[in-house]
């Protein structure tokens, strides 16, 4: 879920304030809603009628996208609530607890799946031949979701938010789902019946994987996992560059949602006035909040001492 943001890529986002995330999220969350309405509907409406197991599974899993999508709805509207007394760093985790939610989610519609397969499977006389009309609305879904994919995907990368991210990847794994009943229908017509409750298997299998990865991964989150040392660095960089600032050290994140929480120590001349290492510190959190998708820096002051011709740099009093 977090191979969006990658070591090569600008660890900054100064385009993008919550609200115009929030609004990416709605629009792009809306159209999964239409694509997945009727994808669903028309999925298992034509493998009830093709008797196709496999298009079922698949329909039913672009029915849990809408479920998924709704979840996806709801966090994004809460999310944006201000602070107050009980959450002093307002509600960012509402999207952490969605994509936590989408995971468990997976995994329960994975394992439905894999169960169904399984069963069809210990009876394969009793399995049925397919329409050929199966494979064409496969092959028809399997084109949809990637475009919605693809969509997806594109807005999350631009916003830089992980749920979205989440809900583009919950996409692709329809589609990769949607390829997999296209190959099994494929079978079935060919004279192998029993290849498409393997498909439907195989399907159940990778919904399950993924969700597993997207629940553990906002599991860690949620237990204020740090952001990567790249985005780590280049922050200690922007507190270092500003004026005043003689050293930067003890630089300690945690995700708050989309957003991060910054703790960090910063030197500055020792005989300066409180006041003027105050200065210096409330501009050090202006540069990094404008610069950084973060939501807030508490500094510690330490007084840097000028270097002693006799003895060498000082050490910073901690």
């Amino acid at each position: 879920m977090s191979d969006w943001l990658r070591p090569a890529d600008d660890p900054e986002d100064t385009e993008h304030s919550p609200q115009e995330r929030a609004a990416a999220a709605s629009r792009s969350t809306w159209v999964s809603v239409g694509v997945n309405l009727v994808l669903s509907t028309v999925q298992i409406l034509a493998g009830v009628m093709t008797k196709s197991q496999g298009l079922v599974a698949d329909g039913l899993h672009s029915l849990s996208d809408l479920v998924s999508d709704f979840v996806v709805l709801f966090a994004n509207h809460h999310s944006q609530k201000d602070a107050d007394a009980d959450h002093p760093y307002g509600h960012h985790r509402f999207e952490t607890a969605a994509a936590l939610v989408l995971g468990l989610l997976l995994l329960a519609v994975g394992a439905g799946m894999l169960a169904s397969a399984v069963g069809k499977l210990q009876a394969p006389d009793a399995i049925p031949q397919v329409h050929l009309a199966a494979l064409w609305v496969a092959l028809g879904a399997l084109a949809a979701k990637e475009l919605l994919f693809r969509y997806m995907l594109a807005v999350a990368k631009r916003v830089k938010s992980s749920m979205l991210v989440a809900n583009a990847w919950h996409a692709r794994s329809d589609a990769a789902s949607s390829l997999v009943v296209a190959l099994g229908i494929v079978g079935n017509l060919a004279g192998y019946p029993i290849l498409d409750p393997i498909a439907a298997a195989i399907v159940g299998f990778m919904i399950g994987k993924m969700g597993w990865s997207f629940g553990w991964d906002a599991l860690h989150d949620l237990m204020d996992r740090a952001v990567d040392d790249h985005e780590v660095a280049a922050i200690r960089q922007t507190l270092q560059e500003t004026p005043g600032v003689m050293g930067v050290h003890d630089v300690r994140t945690r995700k708050m949602g989309d957003m991060v929480v910054v703790d960090a120590h910063i030197e500055v001349d020792a005989t300066l006035s409180v006041e003027a290492g105050h200065d210096i510190a409330v501009e050090g959190r202006r540069r990094v909040m404008l610069r950084h998708r973060v939501l807030n820096v508490m500094t510690h002051v330490d007084p840097w001492h000028r270097p002693d011709r006799d003895h060498g740099p000082a050490e910073p009093l901690r």
